[in-house]
């Protein structure tokens, strides 16, 4: 089939290993007419969580097919340290392992920015606004690129090389997976309507707080810029949408589901006008939510070897069993088979990896006080 929109590549640098080489990570970019909404898409900032590598190759494939109006950019690998980051068969890199820290919680908002710029900018029109905010946050990103080497640890310097080309975008989708998990949908309240355009059933609706990942540092700033410039009596609608879009589970990829996963993406880009005359369309679901307060870690209330029966997507009733703990150890002194359960109804959405926990181990995460979108 012939190509309509071609696709450039670019590979940049984010950082150098230790014999001095550059660490690189590969960016395709598509040209849309000018018309639509720019978008930025990435996977893999999580080692272990592959399954956006795929999507994005079936994104390719679909979108080199399509005429744009908006312009995208897509980047596979967005942490080649952590997807390399290795112990036998399982893949670790969701930590750097040199400080501990989540290499999701490394980017960079700076509230007092957004307070300075509603104080001195409110004048502008809402394009002017956009665009004068828009390079306000490149530039901060760029201060610190290019300021003393030194002061920028490894996870932070490739963070802000990632949210630097997603501070350009109006879209920013940020592809993840749970440990073992279904799928659902990290959805700024402000934007609860277009998660009716993605084929995914589970939406957990996240308030306007800055946590350190990508899809908080990409909404938070127009957000709050939004909030305090209706103080001053201005309205100025929220510029960027950005979501955080859990694929199912981490250290597999699945290319089948990654067309239908690609198919949702392209849905919700559809509805936000970012492709020209496409097809696609979302699927007819019954879509659930909770608020992140709603949303429930189960931590293991005793250690032991775990068979987890809570079905992953759907409504589990208080009182039913949720896992099994085997503990041999203690045959012949207590009952070696116990059996936990809720104490309210539930969706469960994803449980921990493996069958061997510690007392106090996340064991399972719901959904609580659900109810359709």
């Amino acid at each position: 089939m012939s190509i309509t929109t071609p696709i450039s590549q670019e590979n940049i640098v984010v950082g150098e290993v230790a014999n001095g080489l550059p660490l690189t990570i590969p960016v395709y970019r598509l040209k849309g007419d000018g018309s639509g909404p720019s978008v930025y898409i990435q996977a893999n900032m999580h080692g272990a969580e592959v399954q956006g590598n795929a999507v994005i190759f079936q994104l390719l494939e679909q979108l080199k097919q399509l005429n744009l109006k908006g312009d995208i950019t897509l980047v596979p690998y967005a942490n080649p340290i952590g997807c390399n980051q290795k112990s036998g068969e399982f893949t670790l890199g969701r930590f750097d392992p040199i400080t501990g820290t989540n290499w999701n919680r490394m980017y960079h908002y700076n509230n007092d920015l957004v307070t300075q710029f509603a104080k001195e900018h409110s004048q502008y029109d809402d394009a002017a606004l956009k665009n004068h905010f828009k390079q306000a946050l490149l530039d901060e990103i760029d201060t610190k690129l290019n300021g003393p080497a030194y002061l920028l640890n490894t996870g932070k310097r490739i963070a802000l090389n990632l949210q630097k080309l997603a501070h350009q975008a109006d879209i920013v989708l940020d592809l993840h997976t749970g440990p073992i998990s279904s799928k659902h949908l990290y959805c700024p309240t402000y934007a609860t309507d277009s998660a009716r355009y993605f084929n995914i059933e589970h939406v957990l609706l996240i308030p306007s707080d800055f946590d350190g990942a990508m899809d908080e540092a990409s909404f938070c700033p127009w957000w709050h810029l939004s909030e305090a410039l209706e103080v001053k009596g201005r309205n100025f609608n929220v510029q960027v949408e950005a979501f955080t879009v859990e694929l199912g589970s981490q250290e597999k990829i699945d290319l089948k589901e990654a067309h239908n996963d690609a198919n949702s993406i392209l849905s919700y880009l559809n509805h936000k006008n970012v492709l020209v005359n496409a097809p696609h369309q979302p699927e007819k679901m019954t879509r659930y939510a909770c608020h992140l307060d709603d949303y429930f870690a189960y931590y293991a209330p005793i250690g032991g070897m775990v068979e987890y029966v809570a079905p992953l997507g759907e409504h589990i009733k208080a009182g039913e069993p949720i896992a099994h703990v085997l503990r041999m150890e203690r045959y012949l002194s207590e009952q070696p088979l116990q059996t936990l359960s809720l104490d309210c109804d539930a969706i469960a959405i994803l449980h921990f990896a493996s069958a061997s926990v510690n007392q106090g181990t996340e064991l399972y995460k719901f959904f609580t006080n659900t109810f359709e979108l």
